[in-house]
């Protein structure tokens, strides 16, 4: 009976019943689905954009529309890549990192795209300068981010630590 007691204590906190539980619960639920019915509806109205700046490409094959057509489409997959956030933290009620690592990963280059045929334009210029080193700190943070998603990845396939962690196989062996 202690046992339940304790389990129940655990999942509500002192001075807040189920009943309030259940409607932070519902309410976050909510704005959950808030989030996720903006998110989706971005995605399509870039969608819808992106068909449009195709349509333009029929009658200027210059890089300009090119360029507007992958900063959209980079966009949309930043945005799937939120709406996918929101879903695993929904499901498994926990904030995930991975997603937002790769949302930085696609808007940095997203940006070093922009930049990078912004800065063909400005050769010889002062802002050519500035658009090459924008670029590499973006490239850094692209490294970094990425190497963070790895490390995440890695430590996801590592057992857990604690009382049931399972045992090692060769501490296990000399016992």
């Amino acid at each position: 009976m202690a046992d339940q007691r304790r389990e129940d204590d655990e999942q509500h906190p002192p001075g807040f019943g189920r009943l309030g539980t259940k409607v932070l619960e519902l309410a976050e639920n909510v704005v959950y689905a808030g989030i996720a019915l903006f998110l989706v509806v971005t995605a399509l109205v870039l969608l819808v954009l992106a068909g449009k700046t195709t349509w333009a490409l029929v009658t200027d094959l210059s890089e300009t529309p090119v360029l507007e057509l992958l900063d959209v489409l980079l966009l949309v997959f930043i945005v799937v890549e939120l709406l996918f956030a929101v879903r695993t933290t929904v499901e498994k009620r926990e904030l995930i990192a991975e997603p937002f690592l790769l949302v930085g990963i696609i808007a940095s280059i997203k940006e070093i795209v922009v930049l990078s045929v912004e800065a063909a334009g400005t050769v010889g210029t002062a802002g050519f300068a500035d658009r090459i080193v924008e670029i590499g700190v973006l490239g850094v943070l692209v490294l970094l981010l990425g190497i963070t998603s790895l490390l995440l990845r890695r430590k996801e396939r590592e057992p857990d630590e604690g009382e049931n962690a399972p045992a090692d196989p060769e501490t296990r062996d000399r016992s």
